[in-house]
């Protein structure tokens, strides 16, 4: 089966001519792995036996009580894996293959840190050295990641320039992979990147949905009405909504940052950008008039970023996912009624997810079947400043 490089007018490589021969090695082993039995076994025996999969789907009955939502909504569990996120999914991955792939270095970008956990604790368990690197204001943010990723072996870089965050930390990441290109694997943490890494990253996502169309068949008894996933750069999104594309019935939403409000920063890059190039791939970005890139910002690190991934871009066009936004505050307050309604602490990121089913309740399809991404270890400083929580007297 070959590589899918472009999506519509979207993806393609817009890289360094010293990268070229690693893309091609990179989709050359992707081609001949990715079917292999001996591969799938040992990724499907590290998913059950080291992730924890497959995660359960969970009815949320008292956050479809408060929001009136008579079809029922569940949640697929994908904090619920090894390192509190989706991320796992992807890094183990990748990570097999760079060492079929000879290399003995690996390097990654992260936000929210969980991509950069999720890699170092990878790298840790098949014994790669691993550099990772972090914005300066992520890291602030996300001090507990930061730790953890320490704890288990890897070196965090700094990086200062520009915002601090998601977009400048993926910038020096393909800057060391330039440099160390022959023994170095770059595993890109979202579907973003030139190709192969939009189709690479949404192929092992896609267990996601794969999972969640079976569980929701096998224990709801129907398909949703509705699907819900935050938008970043879009790997959990692209990975559940996998699932559901070739069913005309079932509505697929993405949800992005819209941060301060619609005079404000924000993240939004389907609803307010245009398409553009950033980062090797060609998709829909913030940019400004004179085609630079423009700041993001949203109160979860992990959707702070100007970008989203080409597949998107093209779902987006074609009409077959809905995309729209919901800003920090009310993120922040779903955030918090997930918390106290069900006993569940989501990621920052999920919330958006949350919050658009919250505000769009009356409107939606049900069954509703949202995918939350991620757990909200790493948000607690932040999101309890935020709120005003504190842990004095």
């Amino acid at each position: 089966m070959s590589v899918t490089m472009r999506f519509g007018p979207y993806g393609g490589r817009y890289v360094p001519e010293t990268v070229i021969g690693a893309l091609d090695e990179l989709t050359a082993a992707f081609e001949r792995y990715r079917d292999e039995p001996e591969f799938l076994g040992e990724l499907g025996v590290l998913l059950g036996h080291y992730v924890g999969r497959p995660t359960p789907i969970y009815r949320a009955r008292r956050l479809e009580e408060a929001w009136n939502l008579p079809g029922g909504l569940w949640l697929k569990r994908e904090d619920l894996c090894h390192t509190g996120a989706h991320k796992i999914n992807n890094a183990l991955g990748q990570v097999l293959l760079a060492q079929r792939m000879g290399k003995q270095r690996i390097i990654a970008e992260t936000g929210a840190g969980q991509h950069g956990v999720a890699t170092a604790t990878a790298a840790a368990l098949l014994g790669l050295e691993c550099r990772v690197y972090m914005g300066r204001t992520d890291m602030h943010r996300q001090r507990l990641n930061v730790i953890r990723m320490r704890m288990l072996g890897a070196e965090v870089m700094p990086v200062d320039s520009g915002s601090g965050t998601l977009k400048d930390a993926t910038s020096e990441a393909i800057r060391d992979w330039v440099t160390n290109v022959e023994h170095t694997h770059y595993i890109i943490g979202s579907a973003v990147g030139p190709a192969p890494y939009p189709e690479i990253v949404a192929h092992f996502q896609s267990v996601i949905g794969i999972e969640s169309r079976a569980q929701m068949l096998d224990e709801v008894g129907v398909l949703p009405g509705t699907v819900v996933a935050c938008v970043g750069g879009g790997s959990n999104a692209i990975g559940i909504f996998r699932g559901f594309l070739d069913d005309p019935d079932v509505a697929l939403v993405g949800v992005e940052a819209g941060g301060q409000g619609p005079d404000g920063l924000h993240g939004a890059s389907l609803a307010k950008g245009s398409p553009g190039v950033l980062h090797g791939s060609f998709s829909y970005l913030l940019q400004d008039p004179d085609g630079q890139v423009a700041e993001a910002h949203s109160v979860s690190a992990g959707l702070d970023y100007p970008g989203v991934g080409p597949e998107h871009s093209h779902l987006r066009d074609l009409g077959r996912v809905t995309y729209s936004n919901a800003t920090d505050e009310a993120a922040l307050s779903a955030f918090l009624e997930c918390s106290r309604l069900e006993g569940l602490i989501p990621a920052l990121e999920t919330s958006h997810a949350l919050a658009y089913v919250r505000d769009t309740a009356a409107s939606l399809a049900g069954p509703v079947l949202v995918c939350l991404s991620g757990r909200g270890d790493k948000d607690v400083d932040q999101a309890g400043a935020a709120l005003g929580i504190d842990a004095s007297a």
